[in-house]
């Protein structure tokens, strides 16, 4: 058995971390429904291929609230973390071989990372952008990308204002936040406070506040 793990939501600054893994004896039935890399795809057919790997595989997926984030980042490099949840999913799915996308600049360590996470032998093989080189690697950056933008869904009508992706150079969500803080004074829910943008954010918004009361003083 064979499977690929890959991840969707690293870099955001609102919403969760997505871990997936897809198992599958061989992976002729991927390569049949064509899978590719899930940023190479358009949102429909993302959609429209998760129920479909999903069907012909095994998958594993994890959800990472951003407040978990945040406390793991305290104890840990982001890499590190991102090694233990490969390792979780991997455990989960108990595969002969696993293609993991390594999201550290050293493949070998981000291997290394993985294996010292995982209580049996499995044979690990760490690349960057595997998920254009590995079948069950696409498949499973998939099963990330529509597990996140679901997720994000659920968030923004919990919210109930636009948030867009999450993603830092998203203007919508830089709006959104800039907004909520000004407006209520914190971050609003499911913000990974330990990220540069939050900060940078709170920071301007407390600069201002203090150059509008400065100000008000004159």
């Amino acid at each position: 058995m064979i499977c690929g793990v890959d991840e969707a939501g690293r870099g955001p600054v609102l919403g969760p971390l997505v871990v997936a893994g897809v198992m599958v004896a061989s992976d002729v039935p991927l390569r049949q429904l064509n899978v590719r890399d899930s940023k190479k795809l358009t949102p429909e057919r993302r959609e429209m291929l998760a129920p479909e790997i999903q069907r012909v595989a095994q998958c594993e997926v994890v959800v990472v609230p951003a407040k978990d984030i945040d406390v793991m980042r305290a104890e840990m490099s982001l890499n590190d973390f991102e090694a233990r949840l490969f390792a979780a999913v991997i455990g989960k799915l108990h595969p002969e071989t696993a293609y993991v996308d390594a999201v550290d600049v050293d493949e070998i360590e981000f291997k290394r990372a993985v294996l010292k996470d995982l209580p049996f032998e499995v044979e690990v093989v760490s690349q960057h952008e595997a998920d254009d080189l590995f079948p069950v690697v696409s498949a499973a950056s998939v099963i990330a990308k529509v597990r996140r933008d679901s997720e994000m869904r659920a968030i923004e009508a919990e919210v109930g204002q636009p948030m867009g992706s999450g993603y830092p150079s998203d203007p919508v969500t830089i709006a959104f936040l800039e907004k909520w803080i000004r407006e209520k004074g914190s971050p609003p829910p499911h913000t990974r406070l330990t990220w540069d943008t939050t900060r940078r954010l709170l920071a301007e918004s407390k600069n201002r506040k203090l150059d509008e009361y400065g100000r008000g003083k004159a």
